[in-house]
């Protein structure tokens, strides 16, 4: 039996679906919420929502927007990326990922 990935409405949080390859996301409209969006990989979610429960101290978490810190959490759950490697600039006040 092959492995399912679970993928999470990201305007809802509520709808959930499965497939049976790993992406970091899918885009597709919500059953639950009627909106066509990313339904982002369950890591992501779990890594977002522990960043969200207690914030790093490497970064100015609380000043990030919401799709600033999914980013964060997709390259921390997705890549080799650690915190350490992303700065919030002043400029635009934006997250970078060296």
């Amino acid at each position: 039996m092959s492995r399912t990935h679970t993928y999470r409405c990201l305007s809802c949080l509520e709808e959930v679906v499965t497939r049976a390859f790993d992406t970091s996301h899918l885009s597709r409209t919500c059953p639950n919420c009627d909106s066509f969006e990313r339904f982002a990989n369950q890591s992501v979610v779990d890594r977002f929502e522990a960043l969200e429960a207690s914030p790093p101290a490497e970064l100015d978490w609380e000043r990030l927007e919401r799709r600033e810190k999914l980013i964060v959490a997709e390259r921390l759950a997705r890549t080799e990326k650690t915190l350490a490697d992303f700065d919030v600039t002043d400029a635009a006040d934006a997250v970078a990922a060296e």
